[in-house]
């Protein structure tokens, strides 16, 4: 085909050929656009998740009735006090000094309110060589570690001045100060890593810095543009720290990829001969429609995260949802717009030694297709039933661990090891104290809280805590008589054990609480903390599952059945979708939970996945994993109506996207990868799953199974049942001698088979 007029069809083409026309008009518009939303976005101010809106059962409720009693409840903090010694002892002098300096010195820096002594409250250990000074955070207590330094700074310089005991402080405040810190500087780290390593790989994918740039920029734009309307949308559904991380995460991985698809293509045909307005519209119409029937597909997916009823899974969803959509729609205007503009100049910034080959050798048609994967494919065209058993057999072996899977909020130990001094003391204050560091909390609403059976029924409630064997002691109630409320703390039997404390909770609310509490009339009683947290969200999760997996599942099958009209490919994508998802959980599961191979990925086997990741890695990886499926089959089905045979087809799809697709793997693999190296456990867990995940689709999923599987079913590839012609047709927009003469075939019965 020469440089004549190339006839195309669709959104996508249209798009794209509006936005070539009027190249200025659609720049602009696109700035427009990112200034407005950040200029609204940032005058109208973020609304972030509150507390009470996390969850569902009873933590729900017990922080509901806290926050309508417009108690705030202030962080605490408490001190361990402990004899380096096995003979020193609370009641010894230098020890009983200690306390009263801790005291003291704390109380002087006029943060704190409510500091007891041990030897009021009787928090000393059974061994007698610990003891705990407790005291709250004065202020609110969810920015109570940015006042918590100076009482931080007060205990070091008493625990100075005692060297023969330990003096530590943990509590609420400490544990958000560090971990703020933590999770700031690792977020720091990765987003300062991600865009330079996304630029380095598109430079080695281009070898020229104008091509390299335009997918990061275009990338970092959308992103900009979704935090602006992230804080608009926040006044309606509100968001949070978290799911702003997860947006740059998505932003950035599909950012780039969409734009790497599209000029990869339009590169591909000037180097094919045609020219650079000629290029661009069939870019438009091939790789802009991948786009957007990728980038719908992951919206989709995303939005399945708004079934799950958690507010932080809700956030994290829009806002994923979001940045693909203005990625998705950046991709298809501005992009040909700027392709436009630049025209040849795109290949401005050569670096001669990533392409060495001459100009002449680049523009063969030949060289667009990888010898690499050629090889491959000739292979498993060639034996294509042993491929995908080998394949299938080997991705199931690895995603069998996940048969086991155990799910759970990780304490501090768990998710920093002992990469942090807060961490020891931690482990020593649940050694001395268990379960003392994170007591189960129950919130007694009553008429009149004051009245003699509620009074009866706590005393009795503390008494069976501790004969029951759920605690240890001492169970401290605090009382609020104007709201008619009480707070009652029960250290736990397990402590930092969540299966142990899980247990104990159990006997609090199924048996202590019935007993006690519940025979009260008019008296609600529900019980929060950080174990009942972990065990109302893994239920809520649990009654999500099914619901969201549905959901993604049957609109990625719809929307695989319209944009290709095939039954069969839209049953193979989500097949092998599924089994890519499962590799990645089985990987998941033997490292993190197993521990096999940990140190490898500097990591270490917590016993369990933090509970949001395995919903949240499939909604994510179905998504994206559609990003190479549609870009691949889209081709191949290209091919496939411009005459060639299924199999001919098949090789010519794989092998001339393998370079497109190694590419975006390859810088999604990196990006998901540096946050595999930061010191939280949670990022480790889902930087590795990402990882691993993306790498096992753009390897054996796309160029082994994917292949191997079309390559058996033949022309029944694009098989659909009559009853299902009326479907609406979104299929393909194509280049014009595709466009021009589509070969119908016929399947085994006669029927003809649209492709």
């Amino acid at each position: 085909m020469g440089n004549g007029d190339t006839r195309v069809r669709g959104l996508a083409a249209r798009a794209g050929g509006w936005s070539a026309r009027h190249r200025w008009a659609a720049v602009g518009i696109w700035v427009l656009f990112v200034v407005l939303a950040m200029g609204i976005g940032s005058a109208a101010g973020r609304v972030d998740v509150k507390e009470s809106d996390q969850l569902k059962g009873e933590t729900h409720t017990a922080a509901k009735i806290i926050e309508d009693a417009g108690i705030d409840e202030p962080a605490s903090e408490t001190v361990l006090i402990q004899a380096k010694d096995a003979g020193g002892k609370a009641t010894d002098a230098d020890f009983r000094a200690a306390v009263a300096a801790v005291m003291k010195a704390v109380e002087g820096t006029g943060k704190v309110t409510d500091v007891t002594s041990p030897y009021d409250t009787r928090t000393i250990s059974k061994d007698g060589r610990s003891a705990l000074v407790q005291f709250d955070m004065r202020g609110e207590a969810d920015t109570a570690g940015d006042r918590v330094e100076p009482v931080l700074k007060a205990v070091e310089e008493v625990q100075k001045e005692h060297g023969s005991l330990r003096i530590e402080e943990i509590g609420g405040a400490s544990m958000q100060k560090t971990f703020s810190d933590a999770f700031g500087d690792d977020f720091k780290k990765a987003e300062l890593s991600a865009v330079p390593v996304a630029l380095g790989i598109l430079l080695i994918a281009f070898g020229a810095l104008v091509a390299a740039l335009l997918p990061v920029l275009l990338a970092v734009s959308a992103i900009m543009a979704t935090m602006g309307l992230m804080g608009i949308v926040s006044h309606v559904m509100p968001m949070s720290d978290t799911a702003n991380s997860v947006m740059l995460l998505v932003g950035l991985a599909v950012g780039v990829d969409y734009c790497l698809f599209y000029l990869r293509r339009e590169r591909e045909e000037r180097q094919a001969g045609r020219d650079s307005q000629t290029a661009l519209r069939i870019a438009a119409a091939t790789s802009g429609r991948a786009i957007i029937v990728s980038g719908v597909t992951v919206c989709v997916a995303m939005a399945g995260m708004l079934f799950t009823g958690l507010a932080e899974f809700e956030a994290m969803g829009l806002a994923s949802l979001m940045v693909v959509a203005v990625a998705m729609v950046g991709s298809v205007t501005v992009l040909p717009a700027l392709l436009s503009l630049l025209g040849e100049r795109v290949e401005k910034g050569k670096i001669p030694w990533l392409h060495p080959e001459s100009r002449l050798r680049r523009k063969r048609a030949g060289n667009r297709e990888s010898r690499f994967w050629t090889a491959v494919l000739k292979s498993v065209l060639a034996k294509p039933l042993v491929y995908v058993v080998v394949a299938a057999g080997a991705l199931l072996a690895v995603a069998a661990p996940a048969l086991g899977m155990k799910t759970q909020n990780l304490t501090l130990d768990q998710e920093f090891g002992d990469s942090l001094p807060i961490v020891q003391t931690y482990n020593r204050v649940n050694a001395s104290f268990p379960g003392g560091s994170e007591p189960a909390e129950v919130v007694v609403k009553a008429a009149d809280i004051n009245a003699s059976e509620v009074t009866a029924a706590l005393a009795d409630f503390k008494a069976r805590a501790i004969s029951s064997g759920a605690s240890r002691g001492p169970v401290e109630i605090k009382l609020h008589d104007a709201q008619n409320l009480a707070f009652v703390y029960v250290p736990l039997v397990g402590g930092s054990d969540f299966d142990k404390a899980g247990q104990s909770l159990d006997k609090l609310r199924d048996e202590v609480r019935p007993a006690t509490l519940g025979k009260v009339e008019g008296v609600q009683a529900p019980i929060t903390g950080q174990v009942a947290g972990s065990k109302d969200f893994n239920d809520q999760l649990t009654g999500a599952v099914v619901p969201v997996f549905a959901f993604v599942v049957i609109f990625a099958f719809v929307l695989m059945l319209l944009s290709f009209r095939s039954l069969t490919v839209a049953i193979t994508s989500i097949v092998l979708n599924l089994l890519s998802v499962g590799a990645a959980y089985g990987i998941l599961v033997a490292v993190f939970q197993h521990g096999w191979g940990a140190s490898l990925v500097g990591a270490e086997g917590v016993g369990a996945i933090i509970t949001w990741l395995p919903l949240f890695l499939f909604v994510i990886l179905f998504g994206l994993s559609m990003d190479y499926h549609v870009f691949v089959v889209s081709r191949i089905r290209e091919a496939r109506l411009r005459g060639r045979t299924t199999r001919d087809a098949i090789q010519h799809g794989v092998v001339t996207t393998a370079g497109v697709v190694t590419s975006a793997a390859v810088i999604m693999v990196a990006v998901f990868a540096i946050f595999g190296t930061l010191s939280m456990q949670s990022m480790k867990q889902m930087g590795v799953g990402l990882a691993a995940a993306v790498l096992i689709d753009a390897t054996i999923i796309r160029g082994v199974l994917l292949p191997a599987v079309m390559a058996l079913l033949g022309e029944r590839n694009w098989y659909l049942p009559k009853w299902l012609n009326r479907l609406p047709d979104l299929t393909h927009d194509e280049s014009a001698d595709a466009v021009a003469g589509p070969t119908a075939t016929r399947d085994d019965e006669g029927e003809r088979v649209r492709v």
